[in-house]
């Protein structure tokens, strides 16, 4: 008896190549969707979070120091405002932290100082505010830092009375 050897060539019916196929192209296509999702949302940034110390020196100057800060902030970002209590407007000093009267002078009546010279608005810098010759010294001025793009207010402290 001989026997009769059957050869089949074909390995995958062509229904199931197709199945495979196209459940192949489905997963990587939904891979591809998962990892750019992260990339086509929009997240926004929070507001930054401050506190600060304010010192009365004896020679007529407060210095407002930035003693934590979230995230650093482009010195542009930024507007300071220096006001009496009673709001008298009149009286409203207001500025730009970049301007360059304010941003690393020395001399002026309201500066701000770059600890690190990075820059930017970081933990540690600080403002030196002439209070004696703007006439803030009574301890009723307040001063208010205010980061401009989100119109958050970052820092809201009273001057402290000059003894």
């Amino acid at each position: 008896m001989r026997g009769s050897i059957r050869r089949d060539d074909e390995a995958v019916s062509p229904v199931i190549a197709t199945v495979l196929l196209l459940a192949i192209t489905v997963m990587l296509s939904s891979m591809v969707f998962v990892m750019m999702q992260g990339a086509l949302t929009t997240v926004e940034k929070t507001a930054p979070q401050a506190t600060v110390s304010v010192r009365a020196l004896d020679n007529g100057f407060h210095v407002v120091r930035i003693t934590s800060l979230d995230q650093s902030i482009d010195p542009a970002r930024l507007q300071y405002t220096l006001q009496p209590a009673d709001t008298n407007q009149s009286l409203l000093i207001r500025g730009d932290v970049a301007d360059t009267d304010v941003y690393g002078v020395i001399g002026t009546n309201i500066s701000f100082h770059d600890r690190d010279a990075g820059y930017s608005v970081t933990q540690g810098d600080y403002f030196v505010i002439d209070s004696a010759t703007i006439g803030a010294d009574d301890g009723t001025w307040r001063f208010k830092l205010v980061e401009q793009a989100s119109s958050s207010l970052i820092v809201d402290v009273s001057l402290p009375a000059m003894s």
